[in-house]
């Protein structure tokens, strides 16, 4: 019974510390949304934010180099998941901001927090002890 609260525990850190950061780009990418109206390219839209993912993860390794997730089977299952949960999140809270009336950004679609997402677990799976 221990062994699965452990891994409940190891893989809810990582979707918190993966959320915290996306949390924090779409915070930044709000803020810049009323400067720039006109329509992005989906296609590097979505690059732009394999790259932003790719760096949260660099600068995630900073703060913790080790991964809550000692397991490898459940670190490999956790490039997954994560970004699956965290890109969910992402969605619903983009729908209570759309119900607010507030500005969308990209972020605030499944898809492209799931890119986010996956781009931050894939580098936090190589870089971490």
């Amino acid at each position: 019974m221990e062994f699965i609260f452990e891994i409940i525990f190891q893989i809810l850190g990582e979707i918190l510390l993966q959320l915290s950061f996306e949390f924090l780009a779409e915070l930044g990418v709000h803020s810049l949304a009323d400067t720039v109206k006109r329509p992005k390219n989906p296609v590097l839209s979505t690059i732009g934010f394999v790259l932003w993912g790719a760096m949260a993860g660099g600068i995630s390794l900073l703060i913790f180099p080790t991964s809550p997730i000692s397991n490898l089977a459940f670190r490999k299952i956790n490039i997954l998941v994560t970004p699956v949960a965290v890109g969910g999140v992402m969605m619903l809270i983009g729908r209570q901001r759309d119900k607010w009336g507030q500005t969308l950004v990209r972020l605030d679609r499944f898809g492209y927090a799931f890119v986010f997402a996956l781009a931050m677990a894939i580098v936090r799976y190589f870089g971490t002890k």
